[in-house]
């Protein structure tokens, strides 16, 4: 098993701790000198926010762990491509290399829609890895979506 596969599966565990909540599995670790240094998974219903994103939360502890805002020996690991506002972020906090299990391309701006973290306009790029456990990542979110589908009808029914 790869570094990056290695990390990922805690990525994963994240995502997994958010479907349990019965929030959109998607979860993130932020990882310097090959210790993870943050955890974050979706809450966006739990804390009633549309800010409550992985990357964002584990962003913010990664900040207060390093006592600085900018993060560029840090690798974060996703389980699902960032959103324009988490990729945003990402650039801002001057990531060094972000690494995506799975791609989203109804809302990705990882490469999917836009490619926001690798714009030359910017004054500073994310080294990008896509597809790390891309099956894995992109089970949890079928699966999760399924039994939505399913618990919908009942109720209509």
């Amino acid at each position: 098993m790869t570094a990056d596969e290695r990390f990922m599966k805690e990525a994963i565990r994240q995502a997994k701790k958010a479907g349990e909540r019965e929030e959109v599995p998607i979860g993130c670790v932020i990882v310097r000198d090959e210790r993870i240094i943050a955890r974050g998974y979706n809450r966006r219903n739990t804390d009633k926010s549309a800010l409550a994103h992985a990357e964002l939360l584990a962003i913010g502890r990664a900040s207060k762990k390093t006592g600085d805002w900018r993060l560029e020996d840090c690798t974060l690991y996703v389980t699902l491509e960032p959103c324009q506002m988490c990729a945003g972020a990402i650039v801002q906090a001057r990531m060094g290399r972000v690494v995506i299990g799975s791609m989203n391309p109804k809302a990705g701006c990882a490469g999917s829609i836009i490619n926001l973290l690798e714009m030359e306009q910017f004054n500073h790029q994310v080294q990008v890895e896509r597809g790390v456990l891309k099956e894995e990542c992109g089970e949890l979110l079928t699966e999760f979506f399924r039994r939505l589908r399913i618990r919908k009808r009942g109720e209509i029914c």
